[in-house]
């Protein structure tokens, strides 16, 4: 008797797989940057200094007198004079009136203001330094500086971003299969 054999072929399923790679962009642009320093504020304020020169009596000193104080002077002279005079006339008649006394009165006044006595010679420096007054107010000066902030404007982009996916298809080459026979 014979015993029916069975027969299994077999083919085996075969698969590719077909890959598209993946495509990413990335960009990233600088930032934007605005930097200002504006200047400084400086501001300076000054008074001025003052000179006070007096050359009043230095002037004097070399006889370059003003109207006003050569007027006072010759006011000043004047009166002395008149009161030197007055007290002469004054001593010169108590002596007439001593005439008793004896001598010759008339002729000693008359030699006495006849010849008046020699004018004096008189050798002076002028121009001493010591006549001129100074004073001096000195001026200040005032510095304010102000410094300003700096304007720093940063301005940042965002990145450029660009992602195309990869892609993977499976096709089937060859298809599996199984084939059984029965023989007897």
């Amino acid at each position: 008797m014979s015993i029916p054999q069975l027969q299994i072929q077999t083919t085996p399923g075969i698969l590719s797989l077909q890959t598209t790679k993946p495509i990413q962009e990335i960009e990233q642009p600088k930032a934007t940057l605005n930097q200002q320093q504006p200047a400084a504020i400086l501001e300076i304020s000054t008074t001025r200094s003052q000179l006070s020169v007096d050359t009043t009596e230095a002037r004097a000193e070399i006889d370059l007198k003003s109207v006003f104080r050569r007027s006072e002077e010759y006011v000043q002279l004047g009166r002395q004079g008149a009161m030197e005079g007055i007290g002469r006339r004054a001593q010169e008649g108590q002596e007439m009136l001593r005439i008793e006394n004896g001598g010759n009165i008339f002729a000693e006044l008359s030699k006495r203001n006849g010849t008046p006595p020699p004018a004096q010679l008189g050798i002076r420096f002028i121009g001493n330094k010591s006549g001129i007054q100074m004073s001096i107010q000195p001026g200040t000066t005032d510095i304010r500086f102000t410094p300003q902030k700096a304007i720093n404007d940063v301005q940042i982009n965002k990145p450029f971003h660009q992602y195309t996916p990869g892609k993977v298809t499976g096709v089937m080459e060859q298809y599996p299969s199984i084939q059984i026979d029965v023989k007897w």
